[in-house]
């Protein structure tokens, strides 16, 4: 079994990957059954496709690795608090958790484009059994925001 911090870790090093790529400072990885089964990272820039976020295209990967659309037992680790977008793809794949570091104020601080709708108030409103975990390795998270801004890639969107 993975730990949250370990899952947490592989999503951060992705995102500093993808920071050294001259992408956002966002990553993702998912597990199933103790296993990872996928760690991305933000690729909106590289693809020019807004909804390229690190949740979403690591939820394209486990999927096609696992051949369902469903990942009942998962759980995702992210290293910023889902958007509604994310969110919302994360109920639909019916993951069982979801730990997040920085939040979506932390985002808007830095300059990002946030509808300032918290995951946890979307899920409550909604009805969703996906159980959200904050502040999983936070620090770490939130220091990415500063990497990527001190790589002068900061394009806010």
């Amino acid at each position: 079994m993975i730990s949250p911090s370990e899952l947490m870790q592989l999503a951060i090093d992705k995102a500093k990957e993808g920071i050294a790529a001259g992408q956002s400072p966002f990553g993702c990885a998912i597990a199933l059954d103790g296993q990872v089964i996928a760690v991305s990272h933000n690729i909106v820039l590289q693809t020019t496709d807004v909804t390229a976020h690190a949740e979403v295209t690591a939820l394209r990967i486990a999927c096609k690795k696992v051949g369902e659309i469903l990942l009942p037992g998962a759980q995702v680790a992210t290293t910023c608090e889902p958007c509604p977008m994310c969110a919302t793809a994360l109920h639909w794949a019916r993951v069982d958790e979801v730990y997040y570091g920085a939040t979506i104020e932390d985002a808007a601080e830095t300059g990002f484009n946030e509808l300032r709708m918290p995951a946890g108030q979307l899920y409550q409103i909604g009805g969703s059994a996906t159980k959200l975990v904050s502040d999983v390795e936070r620090a770490a998270c939130r220091e990415l925001f500063d990497l990527w801004k001190a790589g002068g890639s900061a394009i806010y969107y």
